[in-house]
């Protein structure tokens, strides 16, 4: 299969390059609107939550989106200029489209601590929906001379999240591609072929981009997408196109173009395609977690995945085809040898030493390992954002004065059998309900039919509402609160949303005895659910990147032994990876600031991604060690020459890697960080202890065990049913 594609490569070369110029020219084009079609954070589930919402938004009324304003004084301006001004600012945005609601500070209580107040602005519009709206309040809502104004909210910090997404996409290409194309030509010496992998990593962002933005218009996607995808495809495009260069070099030393087109093709080709497939199977391991931003990252990446693969198996041998011999042109580095003499030296003195060595690795891994013990994780909120954005700054303001640092609140649904809730006996059974819920120790309060006028009794209730004077006058309030056989309590918790506490209490309370249904939603259930479907799922996850991984290393190497230790030391780089990610981030070393938690989503990003890209380079070396074992059946050399003669492609490879990923360690939004970070320290150790020390050492201790397989695969080898050389 290789060799016929490294064949019709080269004879339809200019054909297959005309066909990518269109295609990618057209993708391009698109790719700069990817930004207009996403929304959100992508952390949706179907599930009480969303439940609960639907019904707050279609039932009673609630907004779908609030904004919330926030306003500080000076010393200087007196309280009723301040007043003054406030309810100035807020008639001005009474007649913004999509406003059903509009609480002021001196509506109710508690909206206005001395210098500081809010008031929150009720829209029905969906995100998607809310840019012009958000446009014009940010116009009419200006701080003036001693006042000033900051907006915060849901759909505030969506845009800020999508605009802060973009500054760190070009942030991070300024701060990766120079250094990345250093790199390369220190590997390779020429500006041809230095230049040639940036542009195969390029076109593979930007033709992934622009078909995004087709999918973005058929299935919503996250905000994120524009960090993922030129993370993971800068990343896997370069050294796709790094590790096949590298060896059509080595092959027109000895061939012409077309030969050396051929057998890189059936070298370098057919590791790509099975590194490629890895990472697509980390990738589709998300896919059974049901919350949006897994599958918005598993579908974003499979996209970039795949056209890395197609891009690197046809457009670069194509372009190889037509360069030829003049990758080598324009040399500005002098390149003495492939430094093989280096590494064969230090894969011996590994080898000698294999048992003390892979104890020192082990130990290292393990300790790295310790900090997993402290991890916290938790959703991103306006937090993620960098430090100077205005909605970030309300947002903190507004917690600190306003919630406290333990608050949170949960939106009960109560719904009774009778279809009146406001019957004698229905009312009696919300009361016991309410009671109950007061006994417990992190509730703070309820806000309920009950509370309308003081802490009433379910009877006293009862008679207010058979009044005729007292009933008109508590008639909007009851409205407000009561859909047929159906009222809202909202819960106020002292515990913070996050915490252990507050998982459990919407956990137990979440009810349906026959007499009384209870649905729960607010923060601290949306965070419950969540936590729940990746801690039940993620297992699963693992199992079909395990297995999958298993089979695709197995039909590849005809070994049980080598895709084994493959998939346990990948295991125990991410684990000290995830460690470091928690002393670096959490306890706040190497001048990052401390913070609370680690991103909810990070350990399954970084497992589903480096799982495959791990594999990228550790595939290139096996295969290497394999097809020298196969000639001369010595385990022995074959690991200290495939080991000297792929470490110095790969190692650069790896560096790549860590540069483009490590680069969004730079940006500004935290949870990009802690993924660009966290998957940097994965590669870092994986190409150090792993593959320097811990190969070496156990293909050694090992010897021929490595290479064992059941009688009917070896049938497959002999038969070359798998493989190509």
């Amino acid at each position: 299969m290789f060799k016929s594609l490294g064949k019709m490569t080269y004879v339809y070369r200019w054909i297959i390059l005309a066909l990518w110029g269109i295609a990618s020219f057209l993708l391009i084009l698109y790719a700069f609107k990817l930004p207009d079609v996403l929304s959100g954070d992508g952390f949706e589930m179907k599930g009480s939550y969303a439940k609960v919402q639907k019904i707050a938004k279609e039932e009673f009324n609630l907004p779908n989106n609030s904004v919330i304003v926030l306003f500080e004084k000076e010393e200087k301006v007196k309280e009723e200029a301040f007043r003054q001004f406030i309810l100035k600012k807020l008639e001005s945005v009474q007649n913004v489209e999509g406003l059903v609601s509009l609480i002021s500070p001196y509506d109710q209580e508690g909206q206005l601590k001395g210098s500081v107040a809010f008031a929150v602005l009720g829209f029905d519009r969906e995100f998607n929906d809310m840019g012009d709206i958000l446009n014009e309040l940010k116009m009419k809502l200006k701080s003036e001379d001693g006042i000033h104004i900051r907006l915060t909210g849901p759909a505030l910090i969506n845009e800020d999240m999508n605009k802060a997404s973009q500054e760190d996409l070009k942030k991070a290409e300024m701060i990766g591609i120079p250094i990345a194309l250093i790199v390369l030509l220190i590997a390779f010496g020429s500006f041809v072929a230095a230049s040639v992998p940036i542009v195969i990593g390029l076109l593979a962002v930007g033709c992934s981009m622009g078909t995004l933005y087709f999918i973005g218009q058929q299935k919503e996607l996250s905000i994120f997408t524009l960090n993922i995808v030129p993370m993971i495809g800068l990343a896997l495009g370069i050294d796709f196109a790094l590790l096949f260069i590298s060896r059509f070099r080595e092959e027109l030393k000895s061939r012409d173009v077309k030969e050396a087109i051929v057998v890189t093709a059936q070298t370098a080709g057919r590791a790509i395609l099975f590194s490629a497939l890895c990472v697509i199977l980390g990738l589709a391991s998300m896919l059974v977690i049901d919350v949006e931003i897994f599958k918005t990252v598993a579908i974003s990446g499979a996209v970039i995945v795949i056209f890395s693969l197609v891009i690197a198996l046809t457009f670069l041998p194509a372009l190889l085809s037509v360069i030829g011999r003049n990758i080598n042109k324009l040399q500005v580095l002098e390149i003495k040898g492939s430094g093989e003499g280096v590494w064969h030296r230090f894969s011996k003195f590994v080898m000698n030493r294999a048992g003390i060595l892979s104890l020192i690795s082990f130990g290292i891994l393990l300790f790295c390992s310790i900090p997993i013990s402290n991890m916290k994780l938790s959703i991103p909120d306006a937090t993620a954002l960098p430090k100077e954005y205005d909605t970030r700054i309300a947002y903190e303001i507004y917690e600190k004065e306003f919630l406290g640092e333990n608050h949170s609140e949960v939106l009960m649904i109560v719904r009774t059998k009778e279809n009146d809730i406001l019957e004698k006996e229905s009312l009696r059974q919300l009361e016991n309900l309410l009671q109950d819920l007061k006994k417990e120790e992190i509730v703070a309060s309820v806000d309920s039919i009950f509370s309308i006028m003081g802490d009433l009794h379910y009877q006293q209730l009862y008679m207010l509402l058979h009044n005729d004077e007292t009933k008109k006058k508590i008639a909007p309030f009851i409205n407000k609160l009561v859909k047929g056989n159906q009222t809202i309590f909202t819960v106020h918790l002292n515990v913070d949303f996050d915490s252990e506490e507050a998982k459990e209490f919407v956990k137990r309370w979440e009810k349906n005895d026959g007499q009384i249904e209870v649905l729960l939603g607010g923060l601290p259930k949306f965070n419950q659910e969540i936590h729940d479907e990746i801690s039940e799922n993620f297992k699963y996850s693992l199992l079909i990147v395990f297995v999958s991984t298993f089979i695709i290393l197995v039909l590849a190497f005809r070994s049980i032994v080598i895709p084994l230790k493959a998939i346990v030391m990948n295991i125990m780089s991410l684990m000290a990876s995830f460690g470091l990610l928690v002393w670096i981030f959490q306890e706040g070393h190497f001048g990052f600031e401390p913070v609370p938690a680690i991103a909810l989503m990070i350990p399954v990003f970084v497992f589903g991604v480096v799982f495959g890209l791990s594999m990228d380079y550790e595939v290139f070396l096996l295969s290497k060690i394999q097809e020298i074992y196969l000639k001369t059946n010595d385990n022995d050399r074959a690991t200290i020459e495939g080991l000297s003669s792929t470490s110095r492609v790969i190692t650069f490879a790896a560096l790549i890697m860590i540069i483009v990923t490590g680069a969004f360690a730079f940006t500004g939004i935290v949870p990009v960080k802690q993924m660009g970070l966290g998957i940097a320290l994965a590669i870092f150790i994986d190409a150090t202890v792993v593959r320097l020390l811990l190969v070496p050492s156990l293909m050694k201790l090992m010897g021929d065990i490595n290479w064992w397989a059941p009688k009917f695969l070896k049938k497959l080898q002999r038969a070359n049913v798998f493989h190509e050389y």
